[in-house]
């Protein structure tokens, strides 16, 4: 287990759009869109779109906003095209960064996520520079309250996990992402709402960083990430020593 909780991070990182709620209904809303564009709007169907939507009632966002983005996604409203890209780089102390990234302006995107790697001591690398050390993978965070470890375990491997571990407060649930609908629905089915879930960038290996200069430098990167209008999520392999995350909290 790492020097800190993967769930204190996420949380603080997610913390830092949240305070910019318009971004959330943006992301959700452009995610939609390349949902239905994909699989089609009929969530009965489409695994993701089923996903997103619970994500956006959770961020209640408004009824409309739902229904204009998917019937953008599905041609029956005109819009912009999407493109889901992801940019790779490294941080302050060597640590890997993958950015992933919705846009409509690709030239914009790259000239901005360059700049903030730049702007902050990083910089980026190459399109497959880092995807071996990081697995493409379900993910769930869930509040320990919510329910028993034991339960949990079993109810998630029967249904296609490939592992759980603690993380602080909550449970980690992790799975390949073809059994991401199926453990979504087996939670759904028991009444527990997770935390978070999303297909994310899970590291193979991580960077120690006991240095609290480069730890204050290196968040503050990942959060300059997380604030430009197209990037969507932002994972890296970052091991950062026990309290030198709380400090800058």
């Amino acid at each position: 287990m790492s020097g800190h909780s993967k769930w204190a991070t996420t949380k603080r990182h997610k913390a830092v759009i949240d305070a910019k709620r318009g971004k959330i209904f943006s992301m959700i809303s452009k995610d939609l869109t390349l949902a239905a564009k994909s699989g089609g709007g009929d969530p009965g169907s489409n695994a993701r779109l089923r996903t997103l939507l619970a994500k956006a009632k959770a961020a209640n966002m408004p009824a409309e906003n739902v229904d204009r983005a998917i019937k953008k996604g599905t041609g029956e409203l005109p819009g912009v095209e999407y493109f889901e890209l992801l940019y790779e780089g490294y941080g302050p102390g060597g640590v890997g960064i993958m950015v992933v990234v919705t846009t409509d302006n690709k030239n914009r995107s790259a000239s901005e996520v360059r700049s903030t790697f730049s702007k902050h001591g990083g910089n980026l690398a190459g399109p497959g520079s880092l995807t071996r050390f990081f697995n493409k993978q379900g993910q769930f965070f869930i509040d320990k309250e919510k329910i028993a470890e034991d339960k949990l375990m079993e109810l998630v491997l029967e249904n296609g996990a490939e592992d759980m571990k603690s993380e602080g407060e909550a449970y980690e649930v992790l799975c390949p992402i073809s059994e991401f609908d199926t453990v979504s629905q087996a939670l759904e089915e028991a009444g527990i709402s997770p935390d978070q879930s999303e297909i994310a960038y899970i590291p193979t290996s991580e960077i120690p960083v006991g240095d609290a200069d480069t730890a204050r430098k290196l968040m503050r990167l990942v959060d300059a990430l997380d604030g430009l209008d197209d990037v969507q999520n932002v994972y890296s392999n970052d091991d950062i020593a026990e309290g030198l995350v709380e400090d800058e909290e």
